[in-house]
């Protein structure tokens, strides 16, 4: 225990980062996720193509190097001095994104066609369709992907690590430093995860459950 209670300022700092990252990030994700979901299956050409392109570029490129070009790409773009918590919460949030956007299609194609096109044939448009008829029908077979995807974004925190971002995934070397065992501080690091994604699968269940009394 005197690992954590000898350095309680870095571990409130490690794991501030870390919630800060996985909340933010996960912001965007969801937002730009439903989006770019919403544009796969839209019935204009140009957006399914915007979408295509933008789910299958960004997701084949590994995380690494998208962070790579938030960190030293996008800077030499903006004026200022950049900040990399920032830089590093767009790159974690766009990237996620694509997963986010692949469930929200899959969830969309659960719900029979001709649902969508008896909303259509009594004059609901296309947003009134996907809000007030498939999405709510999708949303239950949606949550377990959805929060495994959650759960990714939680532990690919750990990335921002090696662009000078404090969090979790930054301990050991900050720990070392003052001369702690490096194992026994990547163990508490590994207990945290566990605790965090414990927390994020009982909000799963809950969230099964009420859409499950919902129906």
């Amino acid at each position: 225990m005197g690992i954590i209670t000898d350095n309680l300022d870095l571990w409130g700092e490690a794991l501030w980062g870390t919630i800060l990252l996985f909340l933010a990030g996960g912001a965007i994700a969801l937002v730009v996720g439903f989006v770019v979901g919403a544009m796969r299956v839209s019935p204009v050409p140009i957006a399914r193509g915007v979408g295509w392109a933008y789910v299958n570029i960004v997701r084949n490129t590994p995380l690494t190097l998208i962070f790579f070009f938030f960190a030293f790409g996008l800077p030499l773009l903006l004026p200022g001095d950049p900040d990399f918590l920032v830089l590093a919460i767009w790159a974690l949030g766009l990237y996620t994104a694509t997963y986010i956007a692949e469930v929200i299609r899959s969830g969309i194609n659960v719900v029979p066609v001709g649902q969508a096109e008896a909303a259509r044939a009594l004059g609901l448009t296309f947003g009134q369709v996907m809000t007030q008829v498939v999405l709510p029908q999708a949303g239950r077979s949606m949550v377990p992907p959805l929060m495994s995807v959650l759960i990714a974004l939680l532990k690919n925190t750990t990335v921002a690590a090696g662009f000078s971002v404090v969090n979790l995934g930054s301990l050991r070397a900050y720990m070392s430093e003052r001369g702690e065992n490096a194992l026994g501080v990547l163990l508490w690091v590994a207990a945290l995860f566990v605790a965090l994604v414990l927390l994020l699968s009982w909000l799963q269940n809950y969230l099964e459950r009420r859409l499950r009394i919902a129906r």
